[in-house]
C-alpha cells in the first residue's frame, strides 16, 4: 500500500477545518436554526421582559408596559373582544387601564404562572403563559386580576417586542381571590389587563 506525502496531511486538515467552519457559518446564518441552549436563553429572556415590565415596585408602570411593544409599526392587541392595531391606541388601552385600575391596586405583586416557548426562529418567537396580580383594594379587600396571555414577538435590532398578542382575563366567578365577593355580583365591565 502506498502511503501518502507526509505533506497531504497538513492540507486535508485544513481542507476538513474549511469544511468545518463552512457549515457552522451556514448553521449560523440560517435564522430557522436554533440551538437548544438559544431557546432556553430566548425563552428566559422573554419571561424576564415580561417580568421586569410587570414589577409594579418601579416607577412609571404605564410606561413599562408599553415598552414591552415596538416604538412604531402596527401591533395588533386582542382583549375582551377587541382588537386594536396601533401603537397609540394600545397605549391610550394601557393608561386607561393603569388608571381605571392599576393605581387602585394596592401592594400588586405579578406573579408568572406556567409558562410555553414556541422559538421559530432566531428573531421570533411565541410565548403563551398564565399570571396573576393579587392585591389589595382600597376598601382593604384582597383582589385578584388574571389571566393567560399569548404574544407574538419578534427580535429587531437586537430587541424583542410583542407585535401581536391575545389576552384572555379569568372569568370573574373563578378569579382567584374574589370568592368573598357576592355570588351575583355582575362582573367589572371588560379591560385591558396591562
Amino acid at each position: 500500500m502506498r502511503s501518502l506525502p507526509h505533506r497531504a496531511f497538513p492540507v486535508a486538515a485544513a481542507v476538513v477545518a474549511a469544511v468545518a467552519a463552512l457549515s457552522m457559518l451556514t448553521a449560523c446564518a440560517d435564522p430557522l436554526r436554533v440551538s437548544p441552549a438559544d431557546r432556553r436563553a430566548i425563552a428566559d429572556t422573554l419571561s424576564a421582559l415580561v417580568s421586569n415590565a410587570y414589577d409594579f415596585s418601579k416607577p412609571e408602570p404605564a410606561a413599562r408596559l408599553l415598552s414591552l411593544y415596538p416604538d412604531s409599526g402596527r401591533i395588533i392587541s386582542a382583549v375582551a373582544g377587541r382588537v386594536t392595531t396601533t401603537r397609540d391606541t394600545l397605549a391610550g388601552e394601557i393608561a386607561g387601564f393603569w388608571q381605571r385600575v392599576g393605581r387602585n391596586m394596592q401592594h400588586p405583586r405579578f406573579v408568572l404562572g406556567s409558562t410555553y416557548v414556541d422559538v421559530i426562529t432566531r428573531n421570533a418567537a411565541v410565548l403563551t403563559l398564565v399570571y396573576s396580580i393579587p392585591h389589595t383594594t382600597p376598601q382593604g379587600a384582597p383582589h385578584t386580576v388574571s389571566g393567560a396571555w399569548t404574544m407574538l414577538w419578534r427580535r429587531e435590532n437586537g430587541r424583542w417586542r410583542i407585535v401581536q398578542e391575545h389576552l384572555s382575563d379569568t372569568p370573574a366567578s373563578t378569579a382567584p381571590g374574589l370568592a368573598s365577593e357576592a355570588p351575583f355580583a355582575s362582573p367589572p365591565p371588560p379591560s385591558h389587563q396591562h
